[in-house]
């Protein structure tokens, strides 16, 4: 929890409870349901909380932002997303039924009120959103072709609506059809743990 506040010190205090439950409730759910590696669940703030966050050093979504996480898995970026932006609406997504229950357990449990799920894969959900991001679901190329129809024309924040990625590698296949109209980033220009070393955030104009 201490990670949160060193990169994130000014959230509230019903922010940092918020936070600070995510580990037991990860901890009990993951026995029950994988959803994160068991040898990774100690790591939990590094690996997945501050990882997620890393969208909020990117951007920092204004109020009533609409967002969709496409395969959220356990609820990674979308619930600490949540946490962070209140005032912004998020919808996560995945095709695993079991998976949808984790993140909306958890979200239940911390009394989140922003946040709402659907067990769908991404091209079944036809709604608009100003930003779409995801965590290393899929290849770049895929991914914005499913996801093209979701993002709204309506602009509302400092930067165009989009897709918004973590991944890691070496994305330069994946990147070449969107030379113009995207770019990657280092995490290590954030963090400074060396989980970040290898990991990047990539932002797709659409």
């Amino acid at each position: 929890m201490d990670i949160i506040l060193k990169y994130f010190p000014h959230i509230s205090e019903e922010q940092k409870r918020q936070f600070a439950a995510l580990y037991d409730l990860y901890v009990d759910w993951n026995s029950k349901i994988n959803v994160i590696s068991r040898k990774d669940i100690e790591n939990l703030y590094t690996h997945h909380v501050l990882h997620s966050l890393a969208i909020a050093k990117l951007i920092k979504f204004s109020d009533g932002t609409k967002i969709m996480d496409v395969g959220t898995g356990g609820g990674f970026p979308g619930v600490p997303l949540a946490i962070l932006f209140p005032k912004c609406q998020f919808l996560l997504v995945d095709s695993i039924g079991k998976k949808i229950r984790v993140a909306t357990e958890v979200s239940e449990a911390i009394g989140l009120k922003n946040i709402q799920f659907r067990h769908c894969r991404a091209e079944e959900e036809k709604g608009l959103f100003d930003f779409v991001v995801s965590r290393a679901v899929m290849p770049l190329p895929d991914l914005v072709k499913i996801i093209r129809k979701n993002i709204s024309k309506e602009q509302k924040n400092a930067i165009p609506n989009g897709l918004i990625c973590l991944k890691g590698g070496n994305l330069d296949a994946e990147m070449k059809p969107f030379k113009k109209s995207a770019e990657a980033d280092d995490l290590t220009m954030y963090f400074e743990e060396e989980y970040f070393e290898t990991k990047k955030i990539v932002y797709v104009l659409i």
